[in-house]
């Protein structure tokens, strides 16, 4: 009797210490991935000012459009050589400094181009190759950080709404900062779009500093917190140096070309034999092809293509933005959901990005319509569907080697981007060609079917790599 009446009392208050345990826990890592939305939508905003800036830009400079496509590509091609390097820079220096580095130099040359004004012909065309391929080159190390942070400060059951949430700020900085650059460029001109985005990363970079550290020494957090995300699965570490090895740091053996114990080449190679991530990189270049028409080829498509004005056109983009953000953050939810009523972790990530996929096809349907609403509605359409696939760096978390999570990261990026040298130069090549925009719509969505190939007959189950000899 007295063994029953402890067992109810225990049963009794079980729940109830759970819940007080759940009360009295920090959340420090909402902030933490506020800050990563935030550096996100910078990011992505700072990518966009060329697009923006660009149907002026070319009128003043005489650009052609297969000329504009170099130029919307030069971001890309520094952005893709960079990616293996930047994520050895995050393994071997740590996450937190590396990336208010990465914030404030992309911020500076940023700002640099609104100079390229002062200059004209053959030398402005240089200069503005030249600063944005230093763009590219300074924001390599950003989403390898992003999906490192979020193993770190989230459990497996949030680590897809985490990962959707930072993701969909490349939407948001559309929705944000589209009609916003839009108007700038309208009432003062095309060059200060670049000056006033630079201030604001800089002083983004300083807030970082205040705000970011590793989840076992945020000054913020509680244990309760920490507890909590350790036993659902995250990492609790950023960089790797708290089971690291005496004589080593951050990503490596000192002055040696090792990461966590592992040969680079070895690792990579190790990394592009596996048949689930080779699946997953090339999953992500044909997903990032839609990216890269919005941030470039979108808003010239609205003036040439459909008879807008550049501020006609920055607040169109505002719709299909704001449904790529709704799907983005809706895609995180639905595979969270999927996890917590028990789907295989494979199950609840291929469902949202196969579906996704699928629904942003209907780009190719604006070539069948003449309303300018409707293009735009399908253009939002196309852009919800997107942001409901892009849960990438969510599969980039859930299946990275514990101590080559940088590579890992920047490998898949370095996939991912490579859409950013070929796109723009491609679509530049088929509107010059044709004279219209109809073979490029058809080309971005083939590249959304191809993504579902690659998810539903290469990719098989979704897992946590192990590297040999690590």
């Amino acid at each position: 009797m007295k063994a029953s009446m402890s067992a109810s009392a225990s049963a009794a208050t079980g729940p109830a210490l759970v819940g007080a345990d759940a009360a009295r826990r920090t959340r420090v890592r909402i902030l933490i991935v506020l800050m990563l939305f935030a550096a996100t939508t910078i990011n992505y905003a700072d990518r966009a000012t060329i697009s923006i800036a660009g149907p002026d830009m070319a009128r003043e400079l005489g650009l052609t459009p297969v000329q504009m496509g170099y130029v919307f590509s030069a971001f890309a091609w520094s952005y893709v050589l960079a990616q293996i390097p930047g994520g050895w820079l995050l393994d071997r220096f740590g996450v937190k400094w590396v990336y208010a580095a990465a914030i404030a130099l992309w911020s500076g040359f940023t700002l640099v181009q609104g100079a390229i004004g002062f200059f004209t012909g053959l030398t402005a065309v240089v200069m503005l190759f030249a600063l944005r391929l230093a763009v590219g080159l300074t924001e390599a190390p950003v989403f390898p950080a992003n999906a490192r942070i979020v193993a770190a400060w989230f459990p497996t059951r949030e680590r897809g709404m985490a990962s959707a949430f930072f993701n969909s700020a490349q939407y948001f900085a559309t929705v944000l900062f589209t009609p916003l650059m839009a108007w700038i460029v309208h009432r003062f001109g095309w060059h200060h779009v670049f000056t006033s985005m630079g201030v604001l990363g800089i002083a983004f970079a300083l807030l970082w500093l205040q705000v970011i550290d590793s989840p076992r020494r945020h000054p913020m957090m509680n244990e309760a917190e920490r507890d909590y995300i350790e036993a659902g699965g995250a990492l609790l570490d950023m960089d790797g140096r708290e089971t690291r090895k005496p004589g080593q740091i951050a990503g490596g053996h000192v002055g040696g070309t090792h990461v966590g114990g592992t040969h680079v080449g070895r690792t990579l190679r190790q990394l592009l034999a596996n048949r689930m991530l080779l699946g997953i990189y090339i999953g992500q270049y044909c997903i990032t092809v839609l990216t890269y028409f919005f941030l470039t080829w979108f808003p010239v498509y609205l003036v040439k293509e459909r008879g807008l004005s550049i501020l006609q056109a920055g607040f169109a983009a505002v719709l299909p933005a704001l449904c790529g953000f709704i799907g983005g953050i809706l895609g995180g939810v639905i595979s969270d959901i999927l996890l917590r009523r028990g789907y295989s972790l494979t199950a609840a990530r291929k469902i949202p990005i196969v579906g996704g996929m699928l629904l942003s096809m209907s780009i190719i349907g604006c070539n069948y319509v003449q309303a300018d609403a409707v293009v735009v509605g399908l253009m939002a359409l196309a852009f919800f569907g997107k942001g409901i696939g892009a849960l990438g760096w969510a599969v980039v978390s859930d299946t990275s080697p514990r101590e080559s999570g940088g590579l890992s990261g920047g490998l898949f990026n370095t996939f991912g981007n490579t859409a950013g040298i070929t796109t723009p130069i491609a679509i530049g090549y088929i509107v010059q060609t044709t004279g219209s925009f109809n073979g490029a719509l058809v080309f971005v969505g083939l590249n959304a079917l191809v993504a579902c190939i690659c998810y539903l007959v290469v990719v098989g189950e979704i897992r946590r790599v192990e590297l040999n000899g690590a």
